[in-house]
């Protein structure tokens, strides 16, 4: 395996620790006056989206994980398996929902998404940043609401329910950043 020294480690860099795979989530490279220089990390575990604190010194060994990614298109979900097609093979995958993590509310039929695999195993399932849906259910906006004046919740055809401006209504389109779950404007 190769190793990535302290000087290497930045944000996006993927590392194995114990078995699995992390992610440099943010780093704080530091050179004190005395003694040895370190870098102050956080990691993100790739399998459980668990984020940890961790500090390097310089003559750590640090193991570079590698991280294969395959591009999958959303088919449909039966019980607690969701099932995706390959690309490039058009193979059928089954991925259990504990590899979904909270990206199961913002499936939508035939959305792509990237799946991560460690070693051979799928370790997760990310979905585009940004994704464009339609509002199927929120209460009816009312004639001089404006965006400054408040929110109300909408259900998106996903499912998920997102908090909107009070003018959007029932059929229009909205983009949602899918990390936060946040309305981010109206999309044509």
């Amino acid at each position: 395996m190769a190793s990535v020294g302290i000087n290497q480690i930045k944000v996006g860099v993927t590392i194995g620790l114990d078995s699995a795979p992390y992610v440099v989530v943010g780093v704080e490279h530091v050179k004190p006056g005395k003694g040895g220089a370190f870098a102050r990390t956080k990691l993100k575990n790739l399998k459980n989206g668990l984020v940890i604190e961790r500090t390097f010194r310089s003559d750590d060994k640090i193991e570079e994980a590698f991280i294969e990614e395959k591009s999958l298109t959303y088919s449909y979900h039966s019980g607690d398996f969701f099932h995706f097609i390959d690309t490039e093979t058009y193979e059928d995958i089954a991925i259990e929902r504990d590899k979904i993590h909270d990206s199961e509310k913002f499936l939508k039929d035939n959305i792509e998404v990237t799946a991560f695999y460690y070693k051979g195993e799928l370790v997760t399932v990310s979905l585009p940043n940004f994704v464009v849906y339609t509002i199927t259910h929120t209460e009816p906006g009312i004639k001089g609401d404006t965006a400054k004046s408040g929110t109300k919740p909408a259900t998106l055809e996903s499912g998920a329910v997102v908090q909107v401006p009070l003018f959007i209504d029932v059929g229009t389109k909205i983009k949602v950043d899918t990390r936060t779950g946040e309305y981010i404007e109206r999309s044509a």
